[in-house]
């Protein structure tokens, strides 16, 4: 799996970021959908200029992230939702250094 050359994977800061996905994972479960399903419920309540384009290969994943259209998150839950993304730094770059030098980010 050529994610695991990325310094996000890497030993260290795979640990750390995957307390967010825990987080999020824990906020999932109690809402009864899966972490993806709560991600794009997030994003689509973000405003009306976002429009969320997840991949997918099968269709069952297509219909979850259809099902994920359904969800009404409250205001709480908008805000911790909010809260974990601004306060979780994520560790790593993105791409190794010599691909980080040839994008224009």
């Amino acid at each position: 799996d050529w994610r695991l050359t990325l310094p996000r994977f890497e030993a260290d800061n795979l640990r750390r970021n995957l307390a967010l996905v825990e987080t999020l994972s824990e906020m999932a479960r109690a809402r009864r959908c899966t972490p993806a399903q709560l991600a794009l419920a997030w994003l689509l309540r973000q405003t009306a200029d976002l429009v969320p384009i997840p991949g997918t290969r099968r269709v069952d994943r297509l219909e979850e992230n259809l099902a994920a259209t359904q969800i009404m998150l409250s205001a709480d839950e908008l805000d911790a939702l909010k809260q974990l993304s601004t306060h979780h730094e994520i560790q790593g770059e993105r791409y190794p250094a010599e691909f980080m030098s040839s994008l224009n980010a």
